[in-house]
């Protein structure tokens, strides 16, 4: 039997009255229902709620917002705050490539989107006006894009290539190799990783197998957090919860990408995560939930989760699906 901590029942009802994207994967990784019963809560996503949303804002030519990675439009149902423009990360969230990415976290059937991956083949990147499905410069777009190939059934040969040519020395990625950079970091690592990850599990590939288990090291030298050459956190981010994560570095992502890598190697948690799990244990409120912490500025389609300071289902369901996994691998 899996091993199934006992949940607030206030937690539990808040978490199922959710949308059917966030829902199902209650079902499914914190209640342990019956197959069927998760399914139909998935299958859900093709017309209810912000799955199908995004479904309806796609482009006849098989685009959102009509870029690849940034809009040519403003669309005027895209939600602006005023003065994102002048924050940090600030960028639009609302082009193919995260649309794309989100719809497939989510789980979305793959099914509704017959088509997309064949008229993505005239798409265009912005940088060197590059063939979509044969990716980019950066490793964190390229891991997008491998991973959402796969799941679309397009030909993302030439990014499998890609990722073992340019894996640093150090064992992770860095979006800026471009401009010389030789050390790796940690957004376009964990960017690099769960692209990687994804791609294993759909296809059942093992040619990046190694090189994942480079990266992962990578972070866990560091325990997740902290400068390998001073010991000293790696900024003020990484122990910093927001959903949705986009393509920032945080703990607790990087916590949830070793969870699944542990079910697809078999292998039982690495003890040098330790700290970062009891972080994310103490980050926990009285009511049971954990808090939106900040939101990445820029256009999005619509919210995606809760303002900052209130309680997030989103950040909930993953650190309580982390601290089940970690927790039942010290009672084995």
């Amino acid at each position: 039997m899996p091993y199934r901590p006992d949940m607030d029942p206030e937690v539990r009802d808040w978490l199922l009255d959710t949308d059917p994207a966030l829902r199902w994967q209650v079902e499914r990784d914190l209640l342990d229902e019956p197959e069927p019963v998760w399914r139909a809560t998935r299958e859900l996503m093709a017309t209810e709620g912000m799955a199908a949303r995004l479904l309806r804002l796609q482009d006849p030519d098989g685009q959102w917002a009509g870029g690849a990675f940034f809009p040519t439009r403003r669309d005027p149902r895209a939600l602006v705050t005023p003065g994102d423009e002048d924050q940090p990360l600030c960028q639009p969230w609302t082009a193919t490539t995260w649309t794309l990415a989100t719809l497939r976290e989510w789980g979305l059937d793959a099914a509704l989107l017959a088509g997309t991956a064949e008229k993505l083949t005239t798409v265009r990147w912005e940088y060197d006006d590059l063939p979509y499905w044969g990716g980019e410069v950066d490793a964190c777009i390229n891991a997008k894009t491998l991973a959402t190939g796969a799941w679309l059934g397009a030909d993302i040969e030439p990014i499998v290539t890609w990722f073992l040519e340019h894996q640093l020395p150090d064992g992770g990625w860095n979006c800026e190799w471009v401009e010389g950079s030789t050390r790796s970091s940690f957004h376009s690592t964990i960017n690099s990783l769960a692209g990687i990850l994804w791609w294993e599990q759909h296809t059942g590939r093992d040619d990046l197998r190694d090189a994942r288990h480079r990266a992962e090291e990578y972070l866990l030298e560091r325990r997740l957090m902290y400068r390998l050459s001073s010991g000293e956190p790696v900024g003020p981010w990484v122990r910093l919860l927001h959903y949705p994560f986009r393509a920032v570095y945080s703990s607790l992502r990087a916590l949830d990408h070793l969870r699944r890598a542990s079910a697809t190697d078999g292998a039982p948690p690495d003890p040098r995560a330790a700290e970062a799990v009891e972080v994310l244990r103490s980050q926990r409120h009285e009511d049971g939930r954990w808090y939106q912490g900040y939101r990445l500025p820029g256009e999005r389609w619509f919210e995606i989760d809760v303002p900052v300071g209130e309680p997030s289902p989103w950040l909930t369901l993953h650190a309580l699906r982390v601290l089940r996994w970690w927790d039942a691998g010290q009672r084995s």
